[in-house]
């Protein structure tokens, strides 16, 4: 029996350009938002609109792909498992937040150097 499922799956822009760093041990971690916008047209006939935006993380080699690949309104597939941090700040008040760790991504159109760093990740 398992344990239970945490798969996330997103197609959206990105809402920001990918921001890399390193750890302290030097493992690359990049980090980027996507807006995913949903409409619909309601009973009356007038049309609505939601917007969500998501946290992303990628690391190692996904990671540098992603930041030499991506940039500011590029359209992107992800995949990964949800992940909520938490911690204290500097008033002792518990913050939160969801994010994406990402296990896949893939640029819309398929771009050839992301998909190779994808497959060997």
């Amino acid at each position: 029996m398992t344990d239970g499922l945490n798969r996330v799956m997103l197609i959206g822009h990105l809402g920001r350009s990918p921001e890399m760093r390193y750890t302290p041990s030097g493992k690359p971690v990049t980090s980027f938002s996507i807006v995913i916008t949903h409409s619909w047209i309601a009973s009356g006939g007038e049309r609505h609109e939601e917007t969500d935006w998501f946290n992303v993380v990628a690391w190692g080699d996904l990671a540098e792909a992603s930041k030499s690949s991506l940039e500011k309104g590029h359209q992107v597939y992800v995949e990964g498992r949800l992940k909520t941090r938490r911690w204290k700040n500097r008033s002792a008040d518990h913050c939160s937040c969801a994010e994406v760790v990402a296990q896949q991504i893939l640029p819309l159109p398929l771009q050839t150097e992301l998909r190779t760093a994808v497959r060997s990740a």
